[in-house]
């Protein structure tokens, strides 16, 4: 039945493979069901409520995604998509939870509408090699900069916004001993080394860094405060066109641009083009106005699941494998929460590492296309966005081939990006 529903011999993988890569791609993300019920929990929400939210919409999307699009990529609550819709739209515009969830419906439904007509397939048809190419890296150098920051090699600086962190600590000696872990294992061509190092780290954070088990098994709290307490007439009346859009233009583009960079390090791409790009997109923008009936922010395809990737997962079968696992954090929330983000870290470090060899795909001699492409990658990690990583690249494209006489080369739809992302950047600051 695997077989048949999944097409495992044809990608060239096993059952164990899969479930292993599932299991690494769900370690790596499992955070979200801590992080993101702590920050809607700023915005009001019921604490409890929302981490049962966010584990239904985290197995959800990434079960459509694996039965539907069969691609190993999982979906949950988007990183940047809670804090905006908490620090910004609830605490900083004023507007009450249920509104907001209310932005996050309508923004999910345009989404929906815009694959279904495959107006998001042109989009994507649209991109330029090289930006394919700087998406790939952008969202490596992403990862790597959440990975540093994670085991706390990096930390904040006043004077120069990011420096060394405590290399003293006990949780980031532990996570440069897994980073080194992961490497000569995977040299060693050892089967599930990033799984391997994220469980060896894990286990020492118990002798060295002060980590505890209070218990194994809890029950879930009730979803009922959030399921379905959105309000959908009052965003519409609120009259928040703008919130919507950017709720919009960042699922866009951070799905799209997850989809395709994890799409390419598996190596399923055909001609540079996903084949059931339509069927993932579709899991993808259905989940996020599920999420809003659910009770949680913008849900969207994660970055966690290059990890996976790396693994060897192939089909749909290891998202199938993450959405049973976030069913399962619904009672075995202490046992899932023993994982600390120092430990997922050096797994993630070590792919962002691997995602930048993309890089020598590029036409160096071609400063048109190189220069766009560098602008993509390095806005990624410097905004912290692959919305802004995108948009600055699409923009800087269509800039370039104009000012140098080769308009003819951008396709139609790269100067409708471009110029929706101005008005985006420029309508944002008149309101500012």
């Amino acid at each position: 039945m695997l077989e048949r529903v999944f097409g495992l011999k044809e990608n060239g993988t096993t059952v164990r493979t899969e479930i292993m890569a599932g299991v690494t791609t769900f370690l790596t993300m499992a955070y979200i069901i801590f992080i993101n019920p702590k920050i809607l929990a700023d915005a009001g929400m019921p604490h409890g409520s929302v981490f049962v939210a966010t584990c239904l919409i985290a197995a959800f999307g990434s079960l459509v995604m694996g039965l539907y699009a069969n691609y190993p990529i999982a979906i949950a609550p988007g990183m940047g998509l809670n804090a905006y819709f908490a620090y910004v739209v609830v605490i900083g515009m004023g507007y009450t939870w249920q509104v907001a969830l209310g932005a996050v419906f309508i923004s999910g439904v345009c989404f929906m509408l815009v694959t279904i007509f495959r107006i998001r397939d042109a989009i994507v048809d649209g991109i330029p090699h090289s930006i394919r190419i700087a998406i790939t890296v952008g969202i490596g150098l992403f990862l790597a900069i959440i990975s540093l920051k994670s085991a706390g090699i990096i930390a904040a600086s006043p004077a120069t916004f990011v420096t060394l962190g405590n290399l003293h600590q006990p949780t980031v000696v532990l996570a440069v001993l897994g980073f080194f872990a992961v490497a000569a294992l995977s040299v060693l061509r050892i089967k599930g080394a990033l799984l391997l190092g994220i469980l060896g780290v894990t286990a020492l954070s118990f002798l060295f860094a002060g980590n505890s088990l209070s218990s194994l098994v809890s029950l879930p709290p009730s979803i009922a405060p959030t399921f379905l307490a959105l309000d959908i007439k009052g965003a519409l009346n609120a009259g928040i066109l703008n919130v919507v859009l950017v709720f919009f233009l960042v699922e866009l583009f951070d799905a799209t641009g997850t989809l395709m960079g994890v799409a390419r390090r598996a190596g399923l791409l055909k001609d540079g083009k996903m084949a059931r790009l339509n069927k993932a997109l579709l899991a993808d923008s259905t989940s996020i106005f599920v999420g809003s009936l659910l009770g949680t922010s913008s849900s969207t395809a994660y970055l966690e699941s290059a990890s996976g990737v790396q693994e060897g997962g192939r089909t749909g079968l290891t998202a199938v494998t993450v959405a049973v696992l976030f069913l399962a954090c619904l009672f075995f929330a202490p046992l899932a929460g023993s994982v600390p983000a120092y430990a997922t870290a050096p797994a993630l470090f070590y792919v962002a590492c691997l995602m930048l060899r993309d890089l020598t795909e590029l036409d160096w001699e071609d400063i048109t296309e190189v220069i766009p492409a560098a602008v993509t990658a390095l806005m990624m990690p410097f905004t912290y966005s692959i919305a802004n990583g995108v948009a600055f690249g699409f923009i800087s494209y269509a800039g370039i081939k104009l000012l140098t006489g080769r308009a003819r080369e951008v396709k139609w739809i790269v100067w409708l990006i471009a110029a929706v992302f101005v008005f985006k950047y420029v309508y944002e600051g008149a309101a500012g």
